[in-house]
Protein backbone atom coordinates (compact mmCIF):
# COMPACT_ATOMS: atom_id res chain seq x y z
CA UNK A 1 0.00 0.00 0.00
CA UNK A 2 1.31 3.46 -0.95
CA UNK A 3 0.37 6.55 1.02
CA UNK A 4 0.05 8.47 -2.25
CA UNK A 5 -2.97 6.31 -3.07
CA UNK A 6 -4.81 7.65 -0.01
CA UNK A 7 -6.79 10.90 -0.08
CA UNK A 8 -6.54 12.56 3.35
CA UNK A 9 -8.56 15.72 3.90
CA UNK A 10 -10.52 17.73 6.44
CA UNK A 11 -14.25 17.16 5.97
CA UNK A 12 -16.71 20.03 6.05
CA UNK A 13 -20.41 20.54 5.45
CA UNK A 14 -22.07 17.87 3.27
CA UNK A 15 -18.83 15.85 3.02
CA UNK A 16 -18.65 15.63 6.81
CA UNK A 17 -22.32 14.70 7.11
CA UNK A 18 -21.92 11.99 4.49
CA UNK A 19 -18.92 10.48 6.32
CA UNK A 20 -20.43 10.25 9.82
CA UNK A 21 -21.86 6.74 9.52
CA UNK A 22 -18.53 5.54 8.11
CA UNK A 23 -16.61 7.14 10.97
CA UNK A 24 -19.00 5.49 13.44
CA UNK A 25 -18.31 2.08 11.89
CA UNK A 26 -14.55 2.72 11.93
CA UNK A 27 -14.66 3.58 15.64
CA UNK A 28 -16.68 0.47 16.45
CA UNK A 29 -14.34 -1.74 14.40
CA UNK A 30 -10.97 -0.33 15.51
CA UNK A 31 -11.83 0.17 19.17
CA UNK A 32 -12.99 -3.44 19.56
CA UNK A 33 -9.29 -4.35 19.59
CA UNK A 34 -6.92 -4.16 22.53
CA UNK A 35 -6.50 -1.99 24.52
CA UNK A 36 -9.95 -0.37 24.20
CA UNK A 37 -12.15 -3.49 23.93
CA UNK A 38 -15.05 -1.14 23.16
CA UNK A 39 -18.47 -2.67 22.62
CA UNK A 40 -19.93 0.21 20.63
CA UNK A 41 -23.32 0.77 19.08
CA UNK A 42 -24.32 2.78 16.01
CA UNK A 43 -26.86 4.71 18.11
CA UNK A 44 -24.24 5.93 20.59
CA UNK A 45 -21.83 6.70 17.79
CA UNK A 46 -24.31 8.88 15.88
CA UNK A 47 -24.96 10.96 19.00
CA UNK A 48 -21.26 11.23 19.84
CA UNK A 49 -20.19 12.20 16.32
CA UNK A 50 -22.90 14.87 16.04
CA UNK A 51 -20.64 17.02 18.22
CA UNK A 52 -18.14 17.22 15.36
CA UNK A 53 -20.85 18.12 12.87
CA UNK A 54 -22.32 20.82 15.12
CA UNK A 55 -19.14 22.43 16.53
CA UNK A 56 -17.44 25.01 14.28
CA UNK A 57 -14.15 24.51 16.16
CA UNK A 58 -14.09 20.75 15.64
CA UNK A 59 -12.05 18.91 13.03
CA UNK A 60 -12.91 15.66 11.30
CA UNK A 61 -10.27 14.30 8.93
CA UNK A 62 -11.12 11.46 6.58
CA UNK A 63 -8.73 9.09 4.79
CA UNK A 64 -10.14 7.55 1.61
CA UNK A 65 -8.86 4.76 -0.62
CA UNK A 66 -10.68 4.36 -3.92
CA UNK A 67 -13.52 6.42 -2.47
CA UNK A 68 -13.91 4.26 0.66
CA UNK A 69 -13.37 5.71 4.13
CA UNK A 70 -10.52 3.70 5.69
CA UNK A 71 -9.42 6.05 8.48
CA UNK A 72 -10.49 9.11 10.43
CA UNK A 73 -9.17 11.54 12.99
CA UNK A 74 -11.18 13.90 15.17
CA UNK A 75 -10.31 16.90 17.32
CA UNK A 76 -12.27 19.46 19.27
CA UNK A 77 -11.58 22.43 21.53
CA UNK A 78 -10.88 21.00 24.97
CA UNK A 79 -13.54 23.12 26.66
CA UNK A 80 -16.17 21.61 24.35
CA UNK A 81 -15.28 17.98 25.07
CA UNK A 82 -16.33 15.93 28.07
CA UNK A 83 -15.99 17.89 31.30
CA UNK A 84 -14.02 15.09 32.95
CA UNK A 85 -11.36 15.43 30.25
CA UNK A 86 -10.73 19.16 30.75
CA UNK A 87 -10.73 19.09 34.55
CA UNK A 88 -7.22 17.61 35.10
CA UNK A 89 -5.58 20.48 33.20
CA UNK A 90 -6.71 23.15 35.65
CA UNK A 91 -4.06 21.97 38.11
CA UNK A 92 -1.39 22.49 35.42
CA UNK A 93 -2.34 26.13 34.99
CA UNK A 94 -3.23 25.66 31.30
CA UNK A 95 -6.68 26.99 30.45
CA UNK A 96 -8.76 24.50 28.46
CA UNK A 97 -9.25 27.30 25.91
CA UNK A 98 -5.58 26.93 24.95
CA UNK A 99 -5.80 23.18 24.26
CA UNK A 100 -7.04 21.26 21.25
CA UNK A 101 -8.14 17.79 22.28
CA UNK A 102 -7.32 15.01 19.83
CA UNK A 103 -10.22 12.69 20.45
CA UNK A 104 -9.25 9.73 18.27
CA UNK A 105 -7.45 8.50 15.20
CA UNK A 106 -8.78 5.24 13.81
CA UNK A 107 -7.34 3.37 10.86
CA UNK A 108 -8.15 -0.02 9.40
CA UNK A 109 -5.33 -2.51 9.93
CA UNK A 110 -4.19 -2.89 6.27
CA UNK A 111 -3.49 0.85 6.11
CA UNK A 112 -1.31 1.14 9.21
CA UNK A 113 2.41 1.78 9.05
CA UNK A 114 2.48 3.80 5.81
CA UNK A 115 2.51 7.30 7.32
CA UNK A 116 -1.18 8.15 7.69
CA UNK A 117 -0.76 8.74 11.43
CA UNK A 118 1.67 11.54 10.62
CA UNK A 119 -0.81 13.10 8.20
CA UNK A 120 -3.52 12.97 10.86
CA UNK A 121 -1.27 14.70 13.41
CA UNK A 122 -0.08 17.30 10.89
CA UNK A 123 -3.67 18.31 10.13
CA UNK A 124 -4.61 18.28 13.81
CA UNK A 125 -1.71 20.53 14.78
CA UNK A 126 -2.38 22.90 11.87
CA UNK A 127 -5.99 23.15 13.04
CA UNK A 128 -4.87 23.88 16.60
CA UNK A 129 -2.63 26.72 15.39
CA UNK A 130 -5.43 28.13 13.24
CA UNK A 131 -7.62 28.27 16.35
CA UNK A 132 -4.86 30.00 18.34
CA UNK A 133 -4.28 26.98 20.56
CA UNK A 134 -0.89 26.54 22.22
CA UNK A 135 -1.17 22.84 23.11
CA UNK A 136 -2.52 19.61 21.67
CA UNK A 137 -3.48 16.82 24.05
CA UNK A 138 -4.97 13.36 23.79
CA UNK A 139 -5.30 10.37 26.07
CA UNK A 140 -4.93 6.62 25.94
CA UNK A 141 -6.53 3.96 28.09
CA UNK A 142 -4.53 2.41 30.91
CA UNK A 143 -5.00 -1.36 31.20
CA UNK A 144 -3.37 -3.67 33.74
CA UNK A 145 -0.44 -5.66 32.37
CA UNK A 146 -2.11 -8.91 33.48
CA UNK A 147 -5.48 -8.17 31.85
CA UNK A 148 -6.86 -11.48 30.51
CA UNK A 149 -7.62 -9.95 27.08
CA UNK A 150 -4.11 -8.57 26.57
CA UNK A 151 -2.61 -10.15 23.44
CA UNK A 152 0.66 -12.06 23.70
CA UNK A 153 2.19 -9.69 21.14
CA UNK A 154 1.18 -6.05 21.24
CA UNK A 155 2.94 -2.94 19.97
CA UNK A 156 1.67 0.27 21.51
CA UNK A 157 1.72 3.66 19.81
CA UNK A 158 3.88 5.19 22.55
CA UNK A 159 7.09 5.41 20.51
CA UNK A 160 5.22 7.00 17.59
CA UNK A 161 3.67 9.63 19.87
CA UNK A 162 7.02 10.37 21.54
CA UNK A 163 8.60 10.74 18.11
CA UNK A 164 6.04 13.43 17.35
CA UNK A 165 6.99 15.34 20.50
CA UNK A 166 4.19 14.22 22.81
CA UNK A 167 4.87 13.31 26.42
CA UNK A 168 2.80 11.76 29.16
CA UNK A 169 1.62 14.10 31.89
CA UNK A 170 2.35 12.32 35.18
CA UNK A 171 -0.74 12.17 37.33
CA UNK A 172 -2.98 13.78 34.71
CA UNK A 173 -5.55 11.07 34.24
CA UNK A 174 -9.17 11.30 33.15
CA UNK A 175 -11.81 8.69 33.87
CA UNK A 176 -14.43 7.66 31.38
CA UNK A 177 -16.87 4.78 31.17
CA UNK A 178 -17.78 2.42 28.35
CA UNK A 179 -18.89 -1.18 27.99
CA UNK A 180 -16.11 -3.68 27.33
CA UNK A 181 -16.64 -6.62 25.00
CA UNK A 182 -18.33 -9.42 26.92
CA UNK A 183 -19.59 -7.13 29.70
CA UNK A 184 -23.20 -6.20 30.38
CA UNK A 185 -22.58 -2.80 32.00
CA UNK A 186 -20.24 0.14 31.51
CA UNK A 187 -17.18 0.36 33.76
CA UNK A 188 -14.90 3.30 34.41
CA UNK A 189 -11.42 3.31 32.85
CA UNK A 190 -8.42 5.53 33.58
CA UNK A 191 -7.04 7.44 30.58
CA UNK A 192 -3.48 8.78 30.57
CA UNK A 193 -3.04 12.22 29.03
CA UNK A 194 -0.30 13.06 26.56
CA UNK A 195 0.45 16.61 25.44
CA UNK A 196 2.67 18.71 23.23
CA UNK A 197 3.22 22.45 23.27
CA UNK A 198 3.12 23.83 19.73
Amino acid sequence: MNIDDIDVRALKGPDLEAALDGVAQLRITVFRDWPYLYDGSPEYEREYLATYRDNPGALLVGAFHDGQLIGASTSTPMEDHAREFAAPFRDLGIPPEKILYGAESVLLRPYRGIGLGHRFIDLREAHARALGRTHVAFCSVIRPSDHPARPAVYRSNDSFWRGRGYRTLPGVVARFSWKDLGDTVETEKPLQFWMREL
